[in-house]
């Protein structure tokens, strides 16, 4: 983009005449369904809290207590002064949590897959990387400057293809675990076979499955009863359904000393606030605890599921808590989005570039914080909504 400033306004009106313009909201409290935002009163159904976690009267506890003893700020990096007592237990609690050796703290998701894949990965290696992956995985790609080869999304036989036509040694097999914008998960034991098979790198972002999936929560992977041989690499963050912030590698040791010395978004930047750690792993607490949480939001998203069915809702087919109404044009979405607003209810539209073109859709996301009168009525006004729609 030049250095003009009727560049940029013409790029804004053409967002805009698009209906692809992106504005922030403003929140006025904690994150739960029931929420002021903008000034008004909302019931959302947009956040990625999947456990009612953010806002849970233990993590703020332990929030309070060790920002009393540690301050707000690390100060530092990890390797100089800024690695906490409460990141270490934090690390270690997590590893065993998912069965792994060992875990390396990073300070969001986004820096966490671009400090691994380019510590891994650089020109003259190969990524086969699911077309539908999070940006932070394409963007992570691009930067370690291997050649990025995207499959259709979850299609094994695209992949497979992808693999006979390469020469390079080093490769890596990239992908979502639960896909964020589609909500349906990866071929894991699948992708796990192929990677064996082609001595391949196997990276699992299972940002959206960890808390929620698994008998114990610790995600897809742990449904899938996959070790840490099968998929050397996984990333998961922590501001979903844990609901504090920053995300983890979980691997082999050799692999964790490795990025210790060579991801450069983890050696170059300031440690997340030990107070933070030390609620994470009340979180962590919570998730084992307290299986309630993954049944109720279980059943709440059955029901969603039916009634949406009687409604003749087109779902994309997911079985997590995140629940996309495809609509198809960025328009009609954005129509429909702000008729449930002015009802009351928050439930974003998600349009290009996040999704390809012609799949604008309703991401709706439920929490366990939840109850089953809040799904009775998203499923009314959605009903009414579409039928709007439909007679203009």
């Amino acid at each position: 983009m030049q250095n003009d400033p009727k560049k940029l306004q013409a790029f804004l009106k053409q967002r805009q005449a698009q209906h692809l313009y992106r504005t922030p909201l403003i929140c006025e409290g904690a994150q739960q369904p029931a929420m002021k935002i903008n000034g008004k009163n909302m019931l959302t159904f947009c956040s990625n809290d999947y456990l009612g976690l953010a806002n849970h009267p233990k993590v703020i506890k332990a929030f309070k207590q060790a920002a009393d003893k540690y301050g707000v700020g690390s100060g530092a990096a990890h390797l100089i002064n800024g690695h906490s007592i409460e990141h270490q237990k934090l690390e270690e609690e997590l590893a065993d949590f998912t069965g792994r050796e060992r875990v390396l703290l990073f300070s969001t998701g986004y820096m966490a897959n671009m400090g691994v894949v380019n510590a891994i990965m650089e020109r003259g290696d190969a990524i086969f990387a699911d077309r539908l992956n999070h940006a932070s995985l394409i963007d992570a790609s691009l930067l370690s400057k291997a050649k990025l080869q995207r499959y259709a999304h979850n299609n094994m036989n695209a992949l497979i293809k992808r693999f006979t036509t390469t020469s390079s040694e080093n490769t890596l097999i990239l992908s979502d675990g639960v896909f964020s914008m589609d909500g349906d998960c990866a071929p894991v034991n699948e992708l796990a076979t192929l990677a064996e098979k082609n001595k391949a790198w196997l990276m699992i972002d299972d940002a959206h499955g960890f808390g929620i999936l698994g008998k114990n929560g610790a995600g897809l992977l742990e449904q899938q009863n996959l070790s840490q041989q099968q998929v050397p690499i996984l990333m998961a963050t922590l501001g979903k359904a844990f609901g504090t912030a920053g995300a983890f590698i979980a691997g082999s040791d050799d692999l964790i000393e490795y990025l210790i010395q060579t991801a450069r978004t983890y050696i170059y930047t300031t440690a997340m606030p030990p107070a933070i750690a030390a609620a994470t792993r009340a979180s962590l607490k919570l998730v084992q605890q307290e299986q309630w949480r993954r049944e109720k939001l279980d059943s709440l998203i059955l029901q969603f599921k039916q009634g949406a069915k009687q409604l003749g809702l087109e779902l994309m087919p997911s079985d997590t808590p995140i629940q996309p109404i495809l609509v198809g044009e960025s328009k009609k979405a954005i129509s429909i989005s702000g008729k449930l607003q002015q009802q009351g209810l928050l439930v974003t539209a998600i349009r290009p570039p996040t999704v390809e073109k012609g799949t604008s859709r309703l991401r709706v996301t439920f929490s366990t914080s939840h109850n089953e009168s809040d799904i009775k009525l998203l499923l009314d006004k959605l009903s009414s909504a579409f039928k709007s729609i439909k007679n203009q």
